[in-house]
């Protein structure tokens, strides 16, 4: 495979993928409020012409899970830790918070100063950040504002054929914000998910993928899909919007 995309020669992925694979919550919440880990989405929401809320969502999902397999957060060829390593692993040993902010302009720019990965897609950007206490949030980030901007509900059209389709909830009338964290963590749950193999490909395939509502009937059937092995749900533990155990978004092949 000498002539095959540099994520299939990459010796250390599938150690990375293994750390998405063993799943999360290994660890217990701090006593100390300000020391939860979380990892910060910044969306690009400009006050004139913003993007259609299905790309930013896809965005979200997509540099969510870039950040998760990057080099960075995994050791080298020779076993040295990457600068993101430690905090990428003890966040993912916890609870894989995340939480989403707006930015636009100046403060957009001052973001990609911050340790990330941003993604462009379909006319949306976003901007996931290595994961970090709460109470030690740099402050280009702590500044950004976390609601108060939403986004119309498009209509994009089917999705792609064989893409992950990362199906939200409809009924649940998540905000963009929440919903952007609850994309990111279906993408990267998604991930886990896949044999390494698998997750070699959607990684040289750039993460693509979907972001569709779900409607009742849809979502009964996507459900079905999970209890049988074949979808993965994101099930929310109920910090904000939602009601702990509300199943947010399901991730299935289409």
């Amino acid at each position: 495979m000498s002539d095959a995309h540099p994520l299939f020669t990459d010796p250390g992925f599938a150690a990375r993928h293994g750390e998405l694979a063993r799943g999360y919550g290994h660890t217990e919440d701090p006593t100390d409020p300000a020391e939860v880990l979380a990892m910060p989405i910044v969306l690009h929401i400009p006050k004139s012409d913003p993007p259609a809320r299905s790309a930013v969502l896809e965005a979200a999902a997509v540099a969510t899970v870039t950040l998760c397999l990057d080099p960075r957060v995994g050791p080298d060829a020779d076993g040295v830790p990457g600068p993101w390593q430690h905090p990428f692993r003890a966040w993912n040993d916890a609870r894989i918070r995340k939480v989403s902010r707006r930015a636009r302009g100046a403060h957009w720019r001052a973001a990609q100063d911050v340790p990330g990965v941003t993604v462009d897609h379909a006319q949306a950007q976003a901007r996931a950040l290595v994961p970090g206490p709460v109470g030690a949030l740099d402050p280009r980030i702590s500044r950004l504002q976390i609601g108060g901007t939403d986004l119309p509900a498009d209509e994009p059209g089917p999705p792609p054929a064989d893409v992950p389709v990362l199906w939200v909830n409809a009924s649940l009338g998540m905000t963009v914000g929440k919903s952007a964290a609850q994309v990111g963590h279906a993408s990267m749950l998604f991930a886990g998910a896949l044999d390494v193999d698998s997750a070699r490909a959607w990684a040289a395939a750039g993460f693509r993928c979907a972001v569709r509502d779900a409607g009742t009937d849809r979502w009964a059937e996507l459900l079905t899909r999970v209890d049988a092995g074949t979808a993965v749900a994101v099930r929310d533990a109920g910090y904000t919007e939602v009601a702990p155990g509300s199943v947010t978004v399901v991730a299935a092949v289409s």
